[in-house]
């Protein structure tokens, strides 16, 4: 992609691909700005997306932009670009947490471990699903926090004692939110029920809750509550599910970006293992329960996603908003 072919059409594509990634209840929480004759593209947060009650400090909302920054460094390095990322370039102003000069890569190696990853950035479902019990292959686990590590995080596969406290702080975790109206705010907001599912373009749809779970301990976020969705059923969910606790050593916006990083860069390498990939952090969202995930050993770390992976299905696409939506070329 010569620099003369750094047009409309060819940052479309690459914003596109960006918001692909995940975001906590598909709110989508990112805006880009493209400054053409700097071949400049910014991320900015998207305040009007973020979560009042279930992520007060903006800790969710910093991660999905950063998922949504990894895809675009994937899309570029495809595409023949070498981005050059600076996190948070301007503390003034806050609301800006990248900033993205696209340069050629003449002259300098492509980044092949980022490039192969665009074949399944389209691919990457989160799955509402039961996973078969079966165990992950330990090459297959060394490859996924080895992505974590090249994006300044851990991943950690915690022992059953260890899960087995995880799951217990989440269970905790939707009690509360049984018991609080309010904590079911945020998510009343972002589920699409009925015809609104068909049309919805953020939110998590009727279509992609699943089934409910019957039995079983995956941690699986049930977005239906008590409201009635036609044609779920019920069904046993995995008794052992795989889960792994992705963590920063700091905890700011910063921390928060990279973790986004390194949380694509983990599903996408699992998407490409032909493992199927969800997501909790319910047990985050409450500081006290958050503190208490950490690894038992060490006790350092900021734990900022919990993952579930196994094998099943990958789950079905959600929603996306167009990118004239979210995308500026000035």
């Amino acid at each position: 992609m010569a620099l003369r072919q750094l047009d409309e059409k060819a940052v479309t594509t690459l914003v596109a691909e960006a918001t692909m990634a995940p975001s906590m209840h598909n709110a989508q929480p990112w805006r880009f700005r493209f400054l053409t004759d700097e071949r400049l593209l910014l991320l900015y947060a998207d305040q009007e997306r973020a979560m009042r009650r279930s992520d007060p400090g903006d800790r969710a909302l910093h991660i999905g932009c950063g998922a949504a920054l990894l895809n675009l460094r994937v899309a570029a390095a495809h595409a023949g670009l070498a981005p050059d990322v600076r996190l948070l370039p301007e503390p003034q102003d806050p609301l800006l947490l990248a900033a993205v000069h696209l340069t050629d890569q003449a002259g300098r190696a492509r980044d092949d471990e980022l490039a192969r990853l665009h074949t399944v950035i389209r691919q990457r479902h989160t799955s509402r699903h039961p996973f078969a019990e079966k165990d992950v292959p330990e090459d297959v686990r060394t490859t996924l926090q080895d992505a974590a590590a090249r994006e300044s995080a851990t991943l950690l596969f915690p022992g059953p004692w260890h899960a087995e406290t995880v799951l217990d702080l989440i269970r905790d975790a939707e009690s509360r939110d049984v018991m609080d109206a309010d904590a079911r705010e945020d998510l009343i907001r972002w589920t699409r029920l009925g015809p609104e599912a068909d049309t919805a373009v953020d939110g998590v749809p009727e279509y992609a809750f699943g089934p409910r779970k019957r039995d079983g301990k995956a941690p699986v976020r049930d977005f239906a509550g008590r409201r009635p969705v036609a044609d779920r059923g019920a069904t046993t969910f995995e008794y052992t599910p795989h889960l792994a606790l992705l963590s920063t050593s700091g905890d700011g916006p910063a921390d928060w970006l990279h973790a986004g990083q390194a949380l694509e860069r983990v599903l996408l390498e699992a998407t490409l293992a032909e493992l199927a990939t969800s997501l909790t952090s319910h047990a985050l969202e409450t500081p006290e329960l958050r503190l208490l995930v950490r690894d038992p050993v060490s006790g350092t770390g900021q734990v900022q996603m919990v993952l579930r992976i196994g094998y099943g299905p990958r789950g079905p696409a959600t929603p996306r908003r167009p990118v004239p939506d979210v995308l500026d070329i000035v």
